[in-house]
């Protein structure tokens, strides 16, 4: 069965982005192989926002990557090449993880996080920690925040910018 994984760059007080939605305090590591890691997945999950944001910089539609985008608002008539989900995301999701192929990134947010992580559908949590302080932002999970019991499997520390990735599984699935 294929995993959904969270993965994102939070700042150290626990910010996926800033309180405009800006994500330019992301430093890249020269040591993050980006391209190995996209390679891992062929399918992304995105709440409505991050799918806007994304879609400003030219990044919500990748070749070879399906994307599923989950809104109340958004109309499939106005995309072409994304899968807009409304109803029955807990079913789309769980049929998604049953088909063959690579891992799925839920590529935010953290409303759309909450809410898979409280119907049992996130297999881990990989989180670099970036170090800055922003103050205000983007929380990793919105609120109201549930308790997701987690457990450390790996992580590595970056030294040429002071990031740490952590990697947990998801308990209690």
């Amino acid at each position: 069965m294929r995993q959904v994984r969270y993965n994102c760059a939070m700042s150290l007080d626990g910010y996926i982005a800033g309180p405009d939605h800006e994500f330019d305090w992301i430093e890249a590591d020269p040591d993050i192989d980006f391209l190995q890691l996209s390679a891992q997945f062929d399918t992304y999950l995105m709440g409505r926002k991050t799918f806007e944001i994304t879609r400003q910089h030219g990044q919500a539609e990748m070749p070879g990557i399906r994307t599923f985008v989950f809104s109340r608002t958004l109309r499939q008539s106005d995309y072409d090449n994304v899968t807009i989900v409304g109803r029955n995301w807990q079913e789309i999701v769980q049929s998604l993880r049953r088909e063959p192929g690579k891992d799925i990134w839920l590529f935010g947010g953290g409303s759309l996080f909450r809410s898979l992580a409280e119907a049992g559908l996130v297999d881990t949590v990989e989180v670099s920690v970036v170090p800055i302080l922003l103050g205000r932002g983007v929380p990793l999970v919105s609120d109201p925040p549930t308790r997701i019991a987690l457990t450390l499997t790996g992580h590595r520390v970056y030294a040429k910018t002071g990031m740490i990735s952590l990697v947990y599984a998801v308990n209690n699935r």
